[in-house]
């Protein structure tokens, strides 16, 4: 694990102005934008996706970030003025919360760049100089005066983790309630990485977006499958990904090619140079899902009650350390200044003193700065043991991993760099009490000891944002060797259906597999239709609901376009479990001795009933009947694209995950969920895939490439993905040196 570096000598905050040292200047002023230019080409193919062509990993870089301004506009250089804390000296008061951590953050990636290896700080450079590139040449789309000149620092510093203070907001809340005090507070929380809100000038500057009414919470998840060649009529091994976040969440579909260096073709998050969740070489690929990891523990210190701001820890006295951070703020046509007060132990950050104690937050890769670097080295892999040797450096924090390669591989990691406790885990509510070393952890558990599956019985591994205990059936995982801060068991019906869909003997086409992905299953009916007809049949109902009742159990239990019955089955859901966790209103909850059947019927069935009367009068009254279309009411809405789409929430039992808005029509438009889909399977020396990003390669109403793919997204299609030169070429549209001609 690094060590929190931060060092006052790194960040200097003098009359309130973030310094930024003469090194950190030089590096962004190497190599000028012309000259970089006439090193790399773009080719766009249709729906806009761009393969770069250069003569260095600088090169390819600065052309990314160019393109990502091209389609995504200010958002890029918005998240980078909030990496570097200069939120508010753009964009005043309101805009600077988040500009004391970022200093920070900014100071710990200076002090360490040079640690970095030189392809991953020509790749941080490229890229700045190829944003800067893009502000000098198109001021008009940025605030007048714009012009922050970025650096190889501030794109590093993006990539830099530190252990946040509200991580312990459970455990704060605990203690406040203790204390008699409120526990409600206003803007906790993290943002999920590529979520955005507008603000200053309509421009995206980073933050989670408030729910809006109407809406459905977006699931923040992800799906993965991997087939060994056993399962694949090709005989070669597939990997399929999709992740599901709100569709403004900035995946960014490119294909990168240096050649003897690099060549990538996959998700380029929206931001950044290494935001990458999924995508393949000419020899691997991998995938990444959300899983949800017990990363830090609280420690409660003794304080010195003989000398103020010290505690002791192994038999000493030992300082605190206080953090005065300046940050700078647009006041009006000047500039003013705001200093907070924070401070710090060696184990981590102070999150309470009271009572004799100082509570601290342990955090996993607290100050880690090497994710980029960890990426590119991913990326670069040519073999499963380069790739594990990459995973081995422990700068990704989290996420499943779900692998696949030429040679016929499959790997599921449950990755997380999760640390090895000498004691039980007191979770996000406990302090463990500790007086010397010996009491806290001081590494994480090995990357080998992490679960994992490699080449597995059956064929097959998956994920879908569970626990790893049944991420192939035919190898369950022993929870009993797992550490108390490992997950525990658990298979929603997203994961189940999962399983239903994949787990057989069949083999598979990479165009079948493809279109498996697309499953309209809606789970949940299969599980409790029978008990809720049942029901309703023995109230008496009255003609209309029995009318209902015999077009529900004609429905075939999907959620596809022309489907009739999942509108008043969706409608009867969020009425019958209204005011009730939904899990308990099952009369089988889920359970791990049956995992894959459970959970199943219903707890009350007076009051199914009475929920599916009131379910046939409402959805009539919304939509004009009962056994409205599914299609008719959900719809993807984008641009000029206005067509029926098929899915449904992951608690309803989906696979195709989609979250949706009521627009003032009364019907649902998509805001989140399944968006970016890629599939690709591993032939002897050419990879071969296909691939859809349904709200496009641009986030910008009215740009070419803003939901051109919605239409291919609702019906369930897909483009083919272009990897060699001649299909490139024979697909260019346009082509060009970023930065020069356009």
């Amino acid at each position: 694990m690094r060590a929190f570096r931060a060092r006052t000598g790194a960040l200097l905050l003098a009359s309130g102005m973030l310094l930024v040292p003469a090194a950190a200047e030089a590096q962004g002023a190497r190599g000028t934008a012309p000259s970089i230019a006439q090193q790399v080409e773009i080719r766009r193919t249709e729906y806009g996706v761009p393969h770069i062509t250069a003569a260095n990993l600088k090169a390819a870089y600065y052309a990314l970030g160019y393109v990502q301004l091209e389609d995504h506009g200010p958002k890029v250089a918005m998240g980078l003025l909030r990496a570097r804390g200069e939120m508010g000296r753009w964009f005043g008061p309101d805009s600077m919360d988040s500009d004391f951590l970022a200093s920070i953050a900014y100071g710990v990636g200076v002090e360490n760049y040079t640690r970095l290896d030189q392809e991953t700080r020509d790749a941080y450079e490229g890229f700045a100089i190829g944003v800067n590139r893009y502000i000098e040449m198109h001021p008009e789309k940025f605030p007048e005066g714009f012009s922050p000149q970025f650096t190889g620092y501030d794109v590093a510093a993006r990539d830099v983790n530190l252990v946040r203070v509200n991580e312990a907001r459970q455990f704060l809340m605990r203690m406040r309630r203790a204390n008699g005090e409120s526990t409600t507070t206003e803007g906790e929380g993290d943002a999920a990485e590529g979520d955005y809100v507008t603000g200053g000038e309509g421009m995206d500057i980073g933050s989670r977006p408030k729910p809006m009414v109407g809406a459905d919470p977006i699931e923040e998840g992800s799906n993965a499958w991997a087939f060994a060649p056993s399962r694949t009529r090709s005989g070669r091994a597939v990997l399929v990904r999709n992740p599901h976040l709100s569709w403004t969440a900035g995946y960014y579909e490119a294909h990168m090619k240096v050649p003897g260096v690099l060549e990538f073709y996959g998700d380029f998050r929206i931001g950044g140079p290494f935001g990458v969740i999924g995508g393949f070489n000419r020899y691997l690929g991998f995938a990444t899902t959300n899983n949800w990891t017990d990363l830090n523990e609280i420690y409660s210190l003794d304080v010195d009650s003989t000398r103020a701001d010290h505690y002791l820890f192994d038999g000493a006295s030992v300082p605190m350390e206080r953090q005065l951070v300046t940050v700078t703020f647009r006041n009006g046509p000047g500039f003013s200044t705001e200093t907070r007060e924070m401070w710090r132990t060696a184990l981590g950050p102070v999150i309470l003193r009271e009572g004799g104690k100082v509570y601290v937050l342990r955090g996993a890769n607290d100050g880690e700065y090497r994710a980029g670097e960890q990426f590119l080295h991913m990326m670069r892999a040519e073999s499963l043991a380069q790739w594990k040797e990459a995973m081995r450096m422990r700068a990704r924090l989290n996420s499943n991993f779900t692998y696949a390669d030429r040679d016929g591989n499959i790997l599921y990691v449950w990755n997380a760099a999760v640390p090895d406790l000498p004691h039980a885990s007191g979770g996000d509510t406990l302090a463990i009490p500790a007086r010397t070393t010996a009491d806290i952890w001081t590494r994480f558990v090995p990357f080998d000891s992490l679960p994992q599956l490699l080449n597995p019985r059956g064929g097959y591994v998956r994920n879908e944002n569970d626990s790893p205990h049944f991420t192939n059936m035919n190898q369950v995982m022993d929870d009993a060797k797992f550490p108390d801060n490992f997950p525990e068991p658990s298979l929603r019906l997203r994961s189940q259906l999962s399983l239903q869909l994949i787990d057989n003997r069949q083999r598979y086409t990479l165009e079948q597999i493809m279109d498996l992905k697309n499953s309209y299953r809606m789970l949940l009916a299969d599980r409790v239709k029978d008990d809720l007809l049942t029901a309703v049949r023995a109230g008496n109902p009255d003609a209309t609901t029995s009318r209902a009742a015999d077009m529900l159990a004609a429905w075939d239990n999907t959620a596809a376009h022309e489907s009739r019955g999942g509108v008043l089955f969706e409608t009867w859901w969020r009425k019958y479990t209204e005011g009730e966790s939904p899990d308990s209103m099952f009369a089988h909850p889920w359970n791990i001795d049956e995992p894959i059947t459970t959970p199943r019927g219903l707890k009350d069935g007076a009051r199914a009933a009475e929920a599916f009367k009131w379910a046939v009068a409402e959805t009539a009254n919304r939509y004009g009947s009962f056994d409205v279309p599914w299609g008719e009411v959900h719809r993807v809405r984008m641009g000029d694209t206005d067509v029926p789409v098929g899915g449904c929430g992951g608690a309803l039992g989906c696979f195709r995950v989609l979250n949706f808005r009521t627009d003032d029509d009364g019907k649902r438009s998509v805001i989140g969920g399944d968006g970016w889909v890629i599939g690709v399977e591993f032939g002897r020396d050419v990879p071969r895939g296909y691939s859809v990003l349904g709200y496009g390669q641009s986030a910008i109403p009215g740009h070419e490439y803003f939901g051109d793919q919605a239409a291919m997204f609702a019906a369930g299609k897909y483009k083919k993905i272009l990897w060699t030169d001649s299909d490139v070429e024979a697909g260019t549209v346009v082509r060009y040196r970023p930065g020069v001609d356009r």
